[in-house]
C-alpha cells in the first residue's frame, strides 16, 4: 500500500486481490477497479438493484461506476481522487453486497421475502 492521508491509503494490486480474496470473493479486480455483477430476473430487478447500489453509494458520498441492462447490474469501484483503490472502495463494496443480497430469514423473520417462481425471480445469483 502507498499511505496518504487517512482516505488517501491507495492499494497495490496484488494487496486489493487479496483482500477480495479474503473480504469480497464475489466481487473481482479488473484494470485497477473492483466489480460485481448481479444477475437478475429481468428489467425491474435490474431497475432495483441499480437505485438500491445508487442510494448507498450517495449517502456514502463515494460514487460508483453502475451499468445496467435488462436482465443485470454492474458495479465498478475506484476512488478517483486517490488515483487507486481504497478503503472507500472495499467498505462501500461490503456495504453494496450486504444491501443488495439481503434476505429475510424465513421460518425466524416476520417478513417473508419474495415469492417462489420465475415472474417473482429477483437476483439469480446468490
Amino acid at each position: 500500500m502507498v499511505r496518504g492521508g487517512p482516505s488517501d491509503t491507495v492499494y497495490s494490486e496484488q494487496a486489493a486481490r487479496r483482500r477480495l480474496t479474503e473480504e469480497l470473493t464475489t466481487w473481482t479486480w479488473e484494470g485497477g477497479l473492483i466489480v460485481r455483477r448481479y444477475r437478475t430476473g429481468g428489467w425491474r430487478p435490474s431497475v432495483m438493484v441499480a437505485n438500491a447500489i445508487a442510494h448507498v453509494a450517495e449517502v456514502a458520498f463515494h460514487h460508483p461506476e453502475i451499468t445496467m441492462a435488462h436482465r443485470g447490474v454492474t458495479v465498478r469501484l475506484f476512488t478517483h481522487a486517490a488515483g487507486g483503490l481504497t478503503d472507500k472502495d472495499f467498505e462501500l463494496a461490503r456495504k453494496v453486497e450486504e444491501v443488495v443480497t439481503w434476505r429475510p430469514n424465513r421460518g425466524i423473520s416476520a417478513l417473508e421475502g419474495v415469492p417462489e417462481g420465475p415472474c417473482f425471480r429477483y437476483l439469480e445469483d446468490k
